[in-house]
């Protein structure tokens, strides 16, 4: 299994959620989905990626999309660790953006197949999948209000404030921009969208504080 989807959900704990198996699990589903979709997937698919039984699988998850909805979780919140890292509250805030999307859309390139997941095959949940979504989108809006709004934006620039609304707005064309490069077949050159995501953020950003 590739080291890049080990990485985006480690192991925690010697039991339940962050067990070995558990982990497993969400890797085996995260190449399970890459081969076939989630809609073709099985369990089957799963535990035999996984190399574990039907009996660990449901120890673990009810149903396959509680499964991919783990999975979903685990690696958008190690994306977002990876933008709070690449944060550097000594460096000027236009510099900030530009550091935190270059280590977002570096850690969504190194993996095609949890890419996929994270922006295409979670659609195909309906319902389950677009409040998983939302939550996760809710998160990653927030980091970024908090981080333009108390960092050393403000000291520079006192017209730049970022509301709520408008952090969501952000999030949303950055997606936008990700599931384009996904659709173009362009998944291995995010690091192309760090200019406009920057260029995003930084306008919004002056706007709302108007």
């Amino acid at each position: 299994m590739s080291e890049t989807i080990e990485t985006a959900v480690p192991a925690r704990s010697a039991d339940g959620i962050g067990s070995e198996h558990y982990t497993r699990l969400l890797q085996g589903m995260a190449h399970a989905v890459a081969a076939k979709g989630y809609a073709e997937t099985t369990i089957a698919d799963i535990v035999r990626e996984a190399a574990v039984s039907r009996r660990t699988f449901y120890e673990h998850f009810s149903t396959k999309t509680e499964c991919l909805i783990a999975l979903y979780e685990t690696a958008s919140r190690r994306a977002l660790q990876a933008v709070s890292e690449a944060f550097d509250p000594v460096q000027p805030w236009h510099a900030q953006v530009e550091q935190a999307m270059t280590a977002y859309f570096d850690y969504l390139a190194q993996d095609p197949v949890l890419l996929r997941t994270l922006f295409v095959e979670i659609l195909g949940l309906g319902m389950p999948g677009l409040v998983v979504r939302r939550r996760v989108n809710d998160e990653i809006a927030n980091f970024i209000q908090v981080a333009i709004n108390s960092g050393s934006a403000g000291a520079e620039d006192p017209g730049v404030h970022l509301s709520g609304q408008m952090a969501m707005t952000v999030v949303g064309g950055i997606n936008e921009l990700v599931l384009q490069a996904i659709e173009q077949d362009r998944a291995g050159d995010l690091r192309e969208l760090v200019a406009p995501a920057t260029r995003l953020v930084r306008a919004v950003a002056a706007e709302s504080g108007r």
